[in-house]
């Protein structure tokens, strides 16, 4: 009796196997009949809150969404193809999409709801929330990436907005360089320590630490290609403990020293 159960069990497993197949081959087949230019990339284009692209190995634009080029300050979608994050965006800002471009390609993984400054508005308090994923060939050979990013007030649920965190936002990038504990941050959003720190990384898919952490790298990136002051001094006025602090999370977030990313700017600026 027991094989006979085992034998039907086996069964009703090679059934689902065989379905799921024969499904699997039915969304291929029909795939491969759209064509090469198909319009499935214009539906991001109704969605004006969101940005789409696609980049590849280089860093090149090979599609965008409406509201991306937009964020590009061209006006068709042509005028940013072939060309990079630093045609469009200040040399820290490109660096640092790239750097997060080139860790989703190295590693094969995506990254999910990386924080941002929005593209449009550099140095203001309002951040994107980025994903991206590696694109590969039909030999599962990374060839770019594909992602979006959508405001943060885009991304809060019914019983708990983002709007709740309006004020440590605009807090944490007015005073990025002080001192700041959990429970300060949690009074201004109204929450406990504990739930203040769930419903953060809930919401912006980052700690407040680690997004603190973002705005003071950035902020150092600008300071490094605009002006003359010491990795040292730039270090203490964005809120690092010393200059080994900052050149571990530079180097960490951006794949550079700041060093190095202070030379190769200053070689870009013109004589």
């Amino acid at each position: 009796m027991a094989q006979v159960e085992l034998r039907v069990l086996q069964g009703e497993r090679f059934v689902v196997y065989y379905n799921r197949m024969e499904n699997a081959q039915i969304q291929q087949a029909f795939f491969r009949q759209l064509s090469s230019d198909s319009e499935i990339l214009r539906l991001f284009d109704l969605m004006p809150e969101v940005s789409f692209f696609i980049k590849d190995k280089d860093g090149r634009f090979m599609a965008l969404s409406l509201n991306k080029f937009e964020h590009c300050g061209v006006v068709r979608e042509e005028d940013a193809i072939g060309k990079t994050d630093h045609d469009f965006f200040a040399a820290h800002r490109a660096d640092a999409y790239r750097a997060d471009d080139m860790t989703v390609m190295k590693s094969g993984e995506p990254i999910i709801n990386r924080m941002e400054g929005a593209p449009e508005t550099i140095g203001s308090p309002r951040l994107v929330a980025t994903s991206k994923i590696p694109l590969r060939d039909k030999n599962g050979e990374v060839i770019g990436i594909a992602g979006i990013s959508r405001p943060v007030d885009q991304l809060g649920t019914d019983s708990d907005p983002s709007g709740r965190f309006t004020k440590v936002i605009e807090h944490l990038h007015r005073h990025f360089s002080e001192s700041v504990t959990s429970s300060e941050l949690a009074k201004m959003a109204g929450l406990s320590v504990s739930q203040f720190e769930r419903r953060f990384r809930d919401t912006f898919g980052t700690s407040p630490r680690q997004y603190l952490l973002r705005i003071r790298i950035d902020a150092a990136a600008r300071r490094l290609a605009e002006t003359d002051e010491t990795v040292s001094e730039i270090a203490i006025e964005c809120g690092f403990h010393d200059h080994a602090h900052l050149s571990r999370s530079f180097r960490k977030a951006m794949q550079t020293t700041p060093t190095r990313y202070r030379a190769v700017h200053r070689l870009k600026e013109p004589a």
